[in-house]
């Protein structure tokens, strides 16, 4: 029931049902990975199966794929679908300009991949993701596992020349073993504590051989949609200059919270 989840769960609720408000019966939409984006595939499957609504959705990622598919949205991959309507997503960490930092979920290339994809980007989250700077959560490197060690003391050598805070790097494990994507790579974070200048790290990042791609993602989201704990959203939309204030009602959402286990 609404009412015995945190007020996180419920601030993500909100934002994930508002941005489907944006798809449209016939739509190809990109579906996001994590645990924001778990609720907005929830709300989307919803429609499907109580309102008919039509879609086409292109998951970011294997378990985004089994929980689309679960609640009863048609998948395809990219290269059928070719080019997307909308792409929903979370994100770890956006600022001002709707610059994020993605990757927290493992999915970080799949999710690139599918944004630049799509006619549009909307991106959701609580207000707890918002940051003045970047750089506070980890960025995401995904690395090819050949060479993976040489990769990241490159990566640390090139820090050196950055503006950034910290330049500490680890390679994500999964129990003991290295985390391995769904194209079979490895992923290296770095700890900046904050970032100076995203755009100029990103190009520099992925300059380096053994990298594959990084989480930060310029001026590719479009819109956020900030959830709150009451069901209050703001939706922030980056191209129009506009900030709009919605409240989601959370009466007729227990089938959604009953059976969410993201």
């Amino acid at each position: 029931m609404p009412a015995e989840l945190s007020p996180i769960d419920k601030a993500k609720f909100a934002a994930a049902k508002r941005a489907v408000d944006f798809v449209e019966d016939g739509m190809r939409v990109g579906l996001g990975t994590g645990s924001t984006a778990a609720w907005m595939v929830r709300c989307l499957g919803e429609l499907v199966r109580e309102e008919g609504l039509r879609i086409t959705g292109v998951p970011t990622s294997s378990r985004t794929a089994d929980l689309a598919r679960q609640v009863g949205i048609t998948v395809v991959g990219l290269d059928e679908a070719k080019w997307l309507d909308l792409t929903i997503d979370g994100t770890d960490e956006f600022d001002a300009h709707l610059n994020l930092i993605k990757g927290g979920g493992g999915a970080l290339l799949q999710e690139k991949i599918v944004a630049t994809a799509s006619d549009q980007m909307i991106v959701i989250a609580d207000a707890a993701k918002e940051v003045a700077q970047l750089g506070a959560f980890p960025l995401p490197v995904e690395v090819v596992p050949f060479g993976w060690q040489t990769t990241k003391a490159l990566i640390e050598e090139t820090l050196v020349s950055l503006d950034v805070l910290g330049r500490s790097t680890s390679l994500r494990l999964n129990g003991q073993q290295p985390f391995i994507t769904d194209e079979g790579n490895y992923i290296v974070d770095l700890h900046l504590n904050r970032i100076g200048n995203a755009r100029q790290l990103a190009l520099v990042i992925n300059q380096i051989p053994g990298v594959v791609e990084n989480g930060l993602f310029i001026d590719i989201c479009d819109v956020v949609i900030i959830g709150q704990g009451d069901g209050r959203v703001e939706l922030r939309d980056i191209n129009r200059g506009t900030v709009e204030h919605d409240r989601i009602d959370f009466v007729d959402a227990e089938n959604i919270f009953a059976d969410l286990g993201d």
